[in-house]
């Protein structure tokens, strides 16, 4: 594997406009701001997959997601991040996803603009990259006790956690 901290990334403002490119490490350490995609994938009888991070990446390491996804490359769109991701870090081919808003996350871990997907999906979750050390499908109606038991990345709580439940309340 090669070091992630050399991946380029766009630095964007908030309206997600370009205003240079550099490594990740330099995002990472200067607290800059960046376009992230993420991704709730829900089993057809209603349950969240959710993942534990590996211990060695540069953010949130073994803390658990309720999404999949990541850093956009450079000069990709919204869609494209979101399905590479999702291929990435959970094996999964998106048939189709539902883009449940876009999003923005300020903090003194990190900051980013954003898109969250929604993608049904009953399919085996390979974690093929990597990047994810456990999975597992929590029943949307445990989810609360769940969350209240585990150590949780801040972003996909804050941003995706509350458009998943909004849109899967409406369905």
């Amino acid at each position: 594997m090669t070091d992630p901290g050399l991946e380029l990334v766009e630095v964007v403002d908030l309206d997600g406009n370009v205003v240079e490119v550099t490594t990740r490490a330099d995002v990472r350490a200067g607290n800059l701001r960046h376009r992230c995609t993420y991704v709730g994938v829900v089993t057809g009888d209603d349950a969240l997959v959710v993942h534990q991070r590996a211990h060695w990446k540069d953010v949130y390491p073994g803390a658990w997601d309720v999404c999949f996804g990541g850093i956009c490359s450079v000069g990709e769109d919204w869609v494209t991040s979101a399905r590479r991701e999702l291929v990435e870090e959970a094996g999964l081919l998106a048939r189709s996803l539902i883009e449940l808003g876009p999003v923005v996350y300020e903090g003194d871990d990190g900051r980013m603009v954003g898109r969250v997907y929604l993608v049904r999906s009953d399919d085996a979750i390979t974690c093929p990259d990597g990047e994810v050390i456990a999975v597992d499908r929590v029943p949307l109606a445990d989810l609360d006790q769940w969350l209240a038991d585990h150590r949780l990345c801040p972003d996909s709580e804050q941003l995706a956690l509350p458009l998943m439940r909004h849109y899967l309340a409406k369905e």
